[in-house]
């Protein structure tokens, strides 16, 4: 149930970053170019849509399987020794989560602290004008200047590795059951023989073709 709400969470969140950003992106080029003008806070925004986007991506990659990676050593070991590999591998990748969501909340904690705000992007006034003044504090957003405080904004650092961190789990649990030996990794090896086949086959049709249409002709004739 948890693991089937954070997919459905994860899923919904790329979909919406996907659009969103690429509908901010086409609205620019369509403001700058043909009527030589721009949103003032659309690149700023952009770029953070983009971080969150690259972050989820990475945790959803895990989970598909759709991380590259060279295999051609870990092959060579047995069923047994590819765990083992694995299970080395992963404990590494959650050391450096751990070690990033440490620093991720180090750096947040001074940026909230400090109080630091994003350059362009503000929230509506409609949104804060019934800010408190306790809330508006706790929050940093300040219904008189109502732009988006910089931890917010890179709240992402947390939420994305978080994220990353669970699927990470999941594949540490998943291994040490034997219901994987690996990170299911994509096989570009196998991949590239997939295309070169279909390519050879694609090929190989276009050649029938022609050869048939000679044969119709010349029997017609």
């Amino acid at each position: 149930m948890f693991f089937r709400l954070i997919n459905k969470a994860e899923e919904a969140i790329i979909s919406l970053l996907l659009v969103a950003t690429t509908l901010l992106v086409f609205i620019e080029v369509v403001m700058r170019f043909g009527f030589g003008t721009g949103l003032t806070w659309g690149q700023e925004l952009t770029l953070h849509m983009s971080a969150w986007f690259v972050l989820f991506g990475t945790s959803y990659g895990l989970k598909v399987g759709a991380h590259i990676g060279v295999d051609a050593f870990v092959r060579t070991f047995s069923r047994a020794g590819q765990r083992l590999l694995t299970l080395v591998a992963v404990s590494l990748c959650l050391i450096y989560c751990g070690l990033f969501l440490y620093g991720s909340w180090v750096y947040l904690a001074e940026m909230y602290g400090i109080g630091i705000s994003m350059e362009d992007l503000e929230f509506p006034h409609w949104m804060v004008a019934g800010l408190s003044e306790e809330a508006a504090e706790t929050w940093k957003i300040y219904p008189d200047e109502p732009r988006v405080p910089l931890w917010l904004a890179h709240g992402m650092l947390l939420v994305g590795f978080t994220f990353l961190s669970i699927r990470l789990l999941e594949l540490l649990w998943s291994v040490v059951t034997g219901k994987a030996t690996g990170f299911h990794k994509v096989d570009e090896a196998d991949e590239s023989l997939q295309m070169t086949e279909e390519l050879k086959k694609e090929q190989e049709q276009e050649q029938i073709e022609p050869d048939t249409l000679s044969l119709n002709k010349g029997s017609m004739k």
